[in-house]
């Protein structure tokens, strides 16, 4: 085999029909039939059009209520963080350590929540702590520190 004599599989390659290019090309039409808004240029459909039956954003009701004000956290649990510890081999805990690792993303606020047992001494960032988790960690020896 060498590069110059390479070429395409036989079949593989077909040249596009070149519509609305006279009678010669394939008729009148271009491949768009006879009337019509899809014949005429500048026809688009809305995105989620039904062909006029009523469609499914307007079918299923509106309910709920939507706060924009709300800060939603990403918990993570002691035993997390024990975890975390021991294949980090860090006494130190933040928040880049944390998205890092996968166990949240860099977009995410963290709470630390109080589930499991923290053995080692252990200094944590995070956007915010449960009492019980704040307890944990400072009984442990360790520190945590609120970052905004």
């Amino acid at each position: 085999m060498k590069l110059h004599t390479l070429k395409p599989a036989e079949g593989s390659v077909k040249t596009n029909k070149r519509l609305g290019r006279g009678q010669g090309s394939g008729g009148s039409t271009a491949g768009r039939g006879h009337k019509g808004a899809q014949s005429r240029s500048g026809n688009s459909k809305k995105s989620g059009f039904e062909g006029g039956q009523m469609p499914l954003q307007r079918r299923i009701p509106k309910f709920g209520f939507k706060n924009n004000n709300k800060v939603y956290f990403k918990a993570v649990n002691l035993d997390v963080l024990e975890g975390l510890a021991a294949t980090t081999k860090s006494d130190s805990l933040n928040f880049q350590t944390m998205v890092d690792n996968g166990i949240v993303g860099k977009n995410d606020k963290v709470k630390i929540l109080g589930r499991g047992e923290l053995k080692s001494k252990l200094n944590v960032e995070a956007h915010k702590f449960s009492t019980t988790a704040t307890q944990a960690i400072e009984k442990a020896g360790g520190k945590a520190t609120t970052v905004k």
